[in-house]
């Protein structure tokens, strides 16, 4: 756990979040600002700042998240969902902990700006 990082700090409950579900690795809560009508942040407890931080030895632990979203999503959002992964700022990135938003609820435009 990363002390000043906000998602580490929903992980180990520290801050309230609306968890959707949660493993020993991963948890998934709603986005406190949300873009669409179902808007689900998914993140490993491990922190990484982003993808750019995933080793060859983390690719056990990120393909059970990859599961793990996939669960999540057909659970909230069916068979009609966006998923993204914002890395760096100018890509819009807010907080230094990957994380995976799935989008749903409504047409969603492409591209997506």
């Amino acid at each position: 756990m990363k002390e000043s990082c906000l998602f580490c700090k929903i992980a180990s409950n520290e801050i309230e979040s609306k968890v959707v579900a949660q493993t020993e690795d991963f948890i998934a809560f709603y986005d406190i600002a949300p873009e669409a009508p179902i808007h689900i942040l998914c993140i490993p407890k491990k922190h990484f700042s982003s993808i750019l931080e995933v080793q060859e030895a983390d690719k056990d632990l990120m393909g059970r998240f990859l599961l793990f979203i996939k669960e999540v999503a057909k659970k909230e959002a069916g068979d009609s969902f966006r998923l993204v992964f914002n890395t760096g700022e100018s890509a819009g990135q807010t907080v230094g902990h990957i994380h995976a938003h799935i989008l749903a609820g409504r047409n969603l435009n492409w591209p997506p700006g």
